[in-house]
């Protein structure tokens, strides 16, 4: 994958798939992928017929996989797992305020973004309320003291800084079960 063009197709097991390449269309496998109800064999299927275009035999999934990886980190092949500061979902409306401003446009109303470009755009984010939000969270994460403002913002906004954890229909269900026994 070069940095310098936009993959719009994929060669696995010698094959060239196309790609669903659009920035939605990723977010949507993110989504699948963060599926606290499927096992992870089933997300990462999911998230295979979702971007490939064709079946991926099952001795070229492991190089799919890895593929899909790779583009959704925007090439990079040295990323590691960082502190889950942002949530796709719940800051979606953030998001879209902060890209609009550095695209210069509604990305929502173009037919086609690919992943690489809104993540281009997302990365050129400066201050704003994204900014302020993410640097809230990474303090709240390490504990470290809040300034005057930014306590006061906290208070204020409480519910949207806050990552809310996903929970499986499993874990809903067990969660319903205790309110019972303790009456609430």
């Amino acid at each position: 994958m070069s940095q310098w063009c936009l993959p719009e197709t994929a060669e696995i097991g010698g094959v060239v798939y196309p790609i669903h390449a659009d920035f939605r269309d990723i977010l949507e496998i993110f989504r699948y992928l963060d599926d606290p109800d499927q096992p992870e064999y089933i997300r990462w299927r999911i998230a295979l017929a979702l971007f490939y275009e064709g079946e991926i035999p099952e001795k070229d999934r492991q190089e799919a996989m890895e593929y899909l990886a790779r583009f959704l980190s925007c090439g990079e092949q040295d990323t590691k797992p960082a502190p889950r500061l942002l949530d796709w979902e719940q800051d979606a409306q953030i998001i879209v305020a902060d890209v609009n401003k550095v695209a210069a446009t509604e990305i929502r109303a173009l037919p086609f973004l690919h992943w690489w470009t809104f993540m281009a755009y997302f990365n050129a984010i400066g201050e704003g309320q994204l900014s302020t939000m993410v640097s809230l969270r990474e303090k709240l994460r390490r504990g470290k003291k809040l300034e005057k403002w930014e306590r006061e913002y906290y208070q204020k906004n409480k519910a949207r800084v806050d990552l809310k954890k996903r929970y499986s229909a499993e874990e809903l269900a067990e969660q319903e079960r205790l309110k019972k026994l303790l009456g609430e």
